[in-house]
């Protein structure tokens, strides 16, 4: 797996934060988030299921541009 560091949550102390990669052979970006706390899950739930394989994470809005540099990592690789 070649995993492309993006960035970390800039306003953390630069462990156990937010964070941004592009996994370059996967394709695909990779996220690592807060855990979404029981009322947000309920919310997401309201458009469908959650698959056990999958999990809702949240973000500060301050990780944009980390997710927008991930956009544009994965963009300049060609994926589509």
């Amino acid at each position: 797996m070649a995993l492309r560091f993006i960035a970390k949550d800039p306003n953390t102390n630069g462990t156990q934060c937010p964070t941004a990669w592009v996994d370059d052979e996967a394709e695909e970006i990779v996220i690592q988030g807060w855990k979404a706390d029981e009322a947000l899950l309920e919310r997401c739930l309201e458009t469908g299921p959650v698959p056990e394989t999958e999990a809702v994470v949240r973000l500060p809005i301050r990780m944009v541009p980390a997710l927008r540099e991930a956009c544009d990592v994965a963009d300049r690789l060609g994926v589509r």
